[in-house]
Order: C-alpha cells, then sequence, then structure tokens
C-alpha cells in the first residue's frame, strides 16, 4: 500500500510564527472532507460502532493474542504480546500463525527476553513462517528497547507508549503496527488500516479508485480515525479486522451475516445492478432529490479520485467483490537457482548434510541453504552440473567430480516478488574426512553439517525443506532408504521370505481345520 503524504500523529501548524500569542497552542488542520458518498454521517457512525462491536462480542475468534492481551496486567508485557502478533499476522494467515506465536511467546515471554536471544535463535524460531526480516526487526527493535543507549532513555527503558513514538523509535513497525499495539495495550484512540480494514471500508463506503493511490490512503486513514469508538478503540480496531478477516472476505462475502449490511454503499449497488434497466430508472429519478445522497448510485462528483474510474467498469459477476480495486500487479522476476543437496555419513554413523549460511543482507538474510548459485542465464545440462561443482569446491576448497552429481528434479518456490525454480543435485559421500570444509571448525562457521533432525530445526527457509523433500521422495537420502526398508520389515517382523514360508503354513493350517474327519 502507498505510503500516506501524511505521517499518522504528525502535526502540522496553521501559524507557524513561534512568538505569536495566539499559537501557544498547536492547532491541527482538519482532514479534507470526503463527498457525503464515501464518508459517514453521526448517525451512521454511531450505528456502526454499536453494531461492529456487538457482533465482535458474540462472534470474535478465540485467539492466543487476544487471551494475553486482555489479562496481562503489565503494560510492557501486553504490548509485546500484540506487537509479535501483528508483526506475524502481516501478510500471514491466522492459521499458521498460531503455532508459531505460541512457541514464540514460550521462549521468549518479554521483550528483554528477546532482546538476549541471539539473531540465529530467531531465525530458527521464525524459519518456515515466511517474510523472514519481520523476525529480524522484531528482534532488532526488542534490542532496541532493552539497551540502554542514548535513544532508549527517551522510552524509559521500555516499548513506547504512543504510536507517533512506536513508529518513531522502533525499526520495522510502520503505521498501521504502531496504530494497532497503541489501541490494543494502551487504549489509544487511533484507527488502524490493513488488508482487512482496506476491503472493509472500501465496500462500506463504494471506493473503487486503486486503494494504493495517495488519495484513497489518506483517505481510508481519515475514515479508520473518524470511526475508531473512543471507549473500546483497541476492540473496535480488532472488530474490524475480524469482520473483514471473516466475513467481507476477498471472494465469495457472507454478506447475509455482515453486521454492516445496512450501511453498505457496495450491496446496496449491487441490489441496483441486479434490477432491470427501467427500474434502476425509476429508482434513480425517486431518489435524486437534493440532499438525498444514501442510496445514490454513484457519487455525485463529476471526477472523485475515490470513485471506479472509467478505464475500470463493473463487473456484475463479481458483486461487492469490485471492491477494492488495485492497479496491475507487477510480474515476478523469474530465475533459477542450481543447489546441491550434498550427503556424507558422520563421525558417529548418522548421515549430515552441508548447509552454507547466506548473507546477513538481502532476501532471506542470514538464513541456511544448501550449497546453492543463482544462474544468470540459460545453460545446458553439462554447464549446470560445472556450475554446482565450482560451488561446491569453493565451499571445501577441493574438487568434487561432475560425475557423482545426480539430477533428483526441480522445485518451485513463489517468494513475494519471485518465482524461483531450484534445480536440485545430490552427491554422497561415505567417508567424514573426504568431505572436510574449509573453517568448518572457526568459531562463526559459515558452513557447517547438520543430521536431518538438526535441518529441521535449524534455521532453513520453506525452499529448503521442498528441497529436502524431494529427495526424500526420489529415495535418495541414505536414512530415508534404511528406515524404507525397515519398515517393510517391521510390517510383519519377518523377511519377505520367512513371511512366504510363514503363509504357506498358514494356509496349510486352515486346510486341514475344513478336512472332512474319517469315521472308523
Amino acid at each position: 500500500m502507498g505510503r500516506s503524504a501524511v505521517k499518522h500523529g504528525t502535526r502540522r501548524l496553521k501559524n507557524k510564527d513561534p512568538v505569536s500569542p495566539n499559537n501557544q497552542h498547536e492547532q491541527l488542520d482538519p482532514p479534507p472532507q470526503l463527498s457525503p458518498y464515501h464518508s459517514f454521517a453521526l448517525l451512521e457512525t454511531e450505528h456502526l460502532r454499536k453494531s461492529l462491536l456487538a457482533w465482535y462480542d458474540r462472534c470474535k475468534r478465540d485467539l492466543p493474542w487476544r487471551r494475553l492481551a486482555n489479562t496481562e496486567s503489565d503494560l510492557d508485557r501486553r504490548a509485546y504480546s500484540v506487537w509479535v502478533s501483528e508483526v506475524m499476522l502481516q501478510q500471514t494467515q491466522v492459521a499458521s500463525v498460531i503455532d508459531y506465536y505460541n512457541k514464540w511467546m514460550k521462549k521468549w515471554p518479554t521483550v528483554h527476553d528477546l532482546a538476549a536471544a541471539s539473531l540465529e535463535e530467531v531465525n530458527e524460531k521464525w524459519s518456515g513462517l515466511g517474510y523472514y526480516s519481520r523476525g529480524r526487526r522484531l528482534h532488532e527493535g526488542a534490542q532496541k528497547c532493552h539497551r540502554r543507549s542514548s535513544v532508549v532513555l527517551e522510552m524509559g527503558g521500555r516499548i513506547p507508549r504512543t504510536a507517533d513514538d512506536l513508529q518513531r523509535l522502533l525499526p520495522g513497525v510502520g503505521r498501521y503496527t504502531a496504530g494497532a499495539v497503541a489501541s490494543i495495550s494502551y487504549g489509544q484512540v487511533t484507527g488502524v488500516v490493513d488488508g482487512n480494514m482496506i476491503r472493509v471500508l472500501c465496500r462500506l463506503r463504494c471506493i473503487g479508485a486503486d486503494f494504493s493511490s495517495p488519495a484513497v490512503t489518506d483517505a481510508l486513514w481519515n475514515l479508520a480515525n473518524a470511526l475508531v469508538d473512543p471507549a473500546r478503540p483497541g476492540d473496535f480496531n480488532q472488530a474490524m479486522m475480524e469482520l473483514g478477516a471473516t466475513v467481507c472476505t476477498p471472494k465469495k462475502p457472507m454478506c447475509p451475516e455482515c453486521p454492516l449490511q445496512s450501511l453498505c454503499r457496495a450491496y446496496k449497488k449491487v441490489e441496483l445492478e441486479s434490477t432491470s434497466a427501467l427500474s434502476k430508472y425509476v429508482y434513480r429519478r425517486a431518489d435524486s432529490r437534493p440532499g438525498i445522497i444514501s442510496d445514490i448510485e454513484e457519487c455525485a462528483a463529476m471526477s472523485c479520485t475515490l470513485c471506479i474510474p472509467s478505464s475500470a467498469p463493473w463487473d456484475p459477476s463479481l458483486g461487492v467483490a469490485n471492491f477494492p480495486r488495485k492497479s496491475a500487479k507487477k510480474p515476478s522476476r523469474v530465475e533459477q537457482t542450481v543447489t546441491c543437496v550434498w550427503e556424507r555419513r558422520g563421525s558417529v554413523g548418522e548421515m549430515e548434510y552441508l548447509l552454507v549460511q547466506r548473507p546477513q543482507t538481502g532476501l532471506l538474510a542470514g538464513m541456511w541453504e544448501f550449497p546453492s548459485m543463482l544462474l544468470e542465464k540459460d545453460h545446458t545440462v553439462e554447464e549446470r552440473g560445472c556450475i554446482v561443482r565450482s560451488r561446491l569446491q569453493d565451499v571445501t576448497g577441493r574438487q568434487v567430480p561432475v560425475e557423482e552429481l545426480r539430477f533428483a528434479g526441480e522445485v518451485v518456490h513463489i517468494f513475494s516478488h519471485i518465482n524461483q525454480t531450484y534445480l536440485v543435485y545430490f552427491l554422497s559421500l561415505n567417508h567424514p574426512e573426504s568431505a572436510c570444509i574449509k573453517g568448518e571448525d572457526t568459531e562463526h562457521p559459515m558452513y557447517r553439517w547438520v543430521t536431518r533432525e538438526l535441518f529441521l530445526d535449524s534455521a532453513v527457509s520453506t525452499a529448503m525443506k521442498k528441497i529436502m523433500k524431494l529427495c526424500e521422495s526420489k529415495n535418495l537420502l541414505s536414512d530415508c532408504t534404511d528406515t524404507t526398508k525397515k519398515r517393510k520389515r517391521d510390517i510383519t517382523g519377518l523377511q519377505p521370505s520367512a513371511r512366504k514360508v510363514k503363509m504357506e503354513e498358514k494356509q496349510r493350517s486352515i486346510q486341514s481345520f475344513f478336512k472332512p474327519t474319517t469315521k472308523k
């Protein structure tokens, strides 16, 4: 979403003369007036707050971060629990976050516990959740709250108490996260705008322009700040997001269950579009009197920056899902990477796999991966083998015969902006001394051998886990192959030949049972 022209919480003075007696108190510029079609009247606002909060009290999901926020009396612990949840929930579904959140809070229940952790530990706990820079910035923010630096002294060694300070002082905390933490943890009366809120507001007020445009961004934040309930700001913001997540969903919204249906202009527009042309004509004539705005089909302004542009016509098949609208997504970058799963038998006999640490900046910073190399262009099969061998030589300092490499297949992984295809090779060496690597015994090695169990607990990306599963499915891993054979034996506890003899004996026993007895 595009950044707002005015940061949340910043102030602009009408009179900039510092010595003017009338300037003893700062005056805020009023927000720009929206068309009545795209804003809420006072009675509508009151009805929205009451209906939404009543629905939320009845239907809200029982989530661990909500329980913590409602039961924790310590403000720092409460803010920390909300902060962690909001960072984890960015571009990630609730169902995927719950388990990560519970494990995270069990290991680091306070911001000071997280500050004392290493980045390696943080990456390990974040492994598989995606968008790994979120965990790194959360760790940086915790350390900033914990350390007694000159900047942190301004916070008194605690988590900032306002949305403005949260955004200004903590790395990775933007306008939305700051508003969410401040309203839920501290009761600050401030709105929030996330993806769910964008969808709900755009449908409620028929905002059909590109929601990432500055005009729409400012309008949505103004609406959010105007609507938030001053008595229950945290619950109100969570209720709006809950509505977007469970009822006003991107596809197939459940309009009959929506507590705000009577206020939804998108829903009314769908009803209008479903009527006959004659009915629409009569409807417009009946409600086109001056001052009647609530049921007008479109905004009265001829060139409204919030309405659906003429270049993006209404799609009747989408219904309310015509809102919100965004510009065409930029196509993802297509890349190919060669990678090698290198296996050796460790000194205690267990199979180990070579991992290489990525640089501390850029994509997947500081994460561990199988030795890999990004391909700058298309290569033949022979050329790819040579590239893999060259990469392995860089890691180990010794040559690897190309004929030892086996092509395992391809793994496709979609990052937020990259469509990545991994061309996976496999290499197995039986003696640990034949796979020694340079720098392996240093205090902070860039390369290391790990067992399969340690691999799963390491700070590796989902893509690397997919690659390991590919090799398992091909029965390339020695442990996997041995386990498969063992399972076949363990079905009856017998080898196939012994099992055949046992079956023959059983068959003879059954036949003798049914054999008629001979009368004497």
